[in-house]
């Protein structure tokens, strides 16, 4: 996920208008969830920062911190002491909904949620064995199954004996999969619950398609000022304080459209489906955004154009910045993952821009660039693949 993890932990990117975290909480609050257990680590500070004892949520929330990230396994038995008999395991970094919760919750014996996908081959998958989990396999070329792992669990206290019995991974970490495998060939039955939707979060463009699911369920507010001569179409939620100035067309028909508190949108730009914009930013005269998410104090002055990207904290883009978002051959886009080009799926992606990006005037960025936090560009820049301080 980096750049974008450059400042902050996975957990605390915005989906929907709110850290991914918060949503993961607030739909296990709906199912029942009243205590949680965070294991913390990588800039805790955030994550403590933001939630403290979980009042705000409805919640007790209690921190165990993992100092060295030694597997999931090995984060889970951080978690030891303040485990109840029966406990929700659920990831950071997937969705689960709460039907699903409710469900497992209501099972009398341990339970694993899963997910059928269309290509199994990024994803750890299961073997079921009737309604049972037989095996759980890691991910690889060629899955023996297209039943997905959707990292959610419900189990009880012999996953801590199970997971005391485990030598490292091939990749040196104690894994919580190898965990459940024992006590599949000890015997447990742990039932296999299917999910009817999955969201993860995994690479920086599936935030797009975060926001997108999470809005099209949420209630949105209209709390912020709308001068005459605006134009709002849809579902747009605009927060306390933001000023949406004349000549601006937001248009929330197709996809739910986010922006948040204090911010100042327009005059005349173009807000398109699927965009969710955080606190404080500034859309100006003759700008377009489609289907982006722009993080908190970030400023799109005018004559800019935004596609399909993902916009860190407190960037400041020059006049005339555009975004590219499509190739001329229509092809799907490519992005830099850990060194690596690696194929997005989307055949529409523009830029994962860290925080503090700062652009001169008329600079252009190719589809698929990723751009570190810090960055500063000269006017007239071209930029395209993994551009570094």
């Amino acid at each position: 996920m980096r750049p974008l993890t450059s400042r902050r932990p996975k957990v605390m990117l915005p989906v929907g208008g709110r850290p991914f975290l918060e949503e993961i909480l607030a739909r296990a609050r709906a199912a029942g969830v009243t205590r949680i257990v965070l294991v913390v680590g990588y800039h805790q500070e955030v994550i403590r920062d933001h939630f403290g004892s979980g009042e705000r949520l409805g919640m007790k929330i209690e921190y165990v911190v993992q100092d060295k990230q030694l597997g999931t396994g090995h984060a889970l038995s951080m978690a030891r002491d303040l485990a109840e008999d029966r406990f929700l395991v659920l990831n950071g970094d997937v969705l689960p909904e709460t039907s699903t919760l409710q469900k497992m919750i209501s099972i009398g014996r341990p339970a694993a949620a899963a997910f059928r996908v269309a290509d199994p081959r990024r994803f750890g998958v299961f073997l079921i064995d009737g309604d049972c989990m037989a095996e759980v396999v890691e991910k690889s070329q060629d899955p023996p199954s297209n039943i997905a792992n959707a990292g959610i669990y419900l189990l009880d206290y012999d996953i801590f004996l199970a997971l005391e019995a485990l030598t490292p991974s091939a990749r040196g970490e104690f894994e919580l999969t190898d965990g459940l495998n024992q006590l599949a060939r000890e015997g447990a039955q742990i039932q296999i619950v299917e999910m009817g939707e999955w969201i993860e979060i995994g690479r920086p463009w599936d935030i797009l398609d975060a926001s997108r699911a999470v809005l099209s369920g949420r209630k949105l507010a209209m709390e912020g000022e709308v001068e005459a001569g605006a134009t709002l179409l849809g579902s747009v939620a605009v927060g306390k304080g933001t000023r949406i100035r004349s000549g601006s067309y937001i248009d929330g028909r197709k996809y739910p459209i986010f922006i948040g508190p204090e911010c100042n949108i327009g005059p005349n730009c173009y807000i398109r489906e699927g965009t969710c914009i955080g606190r404080d930013v500034r859309v100006g005269n003759a700008v377009e955004v489609k289907n982006s998410t722009v993080m908190d104090g970030t400023k799109i002055g005018h004559l800019s154009y935004v596609g399909d990207s993902v916009i860190g904290e407190t960037c400041n883009f020059g006049a005339g910045t555009i975004l590219a978002n499509l190739r001329h051959d229509g092809r799907n886009v490519k992005a830099m993952v850990k060194g690596e080009l690696v194929d997005s799926g989307r055949r529409k992606l523009g830029v994962i821009m860290g925080d503090g990006v700062k652009t001169g005037i008329h600079t252009t960025i190719y589809p698929g660039t990723v751009i570190e936090a810090g960055y500063r560009s000269l006017p007239g820049a071209i930029l395209k693949g993994h551009v570094e301080l």
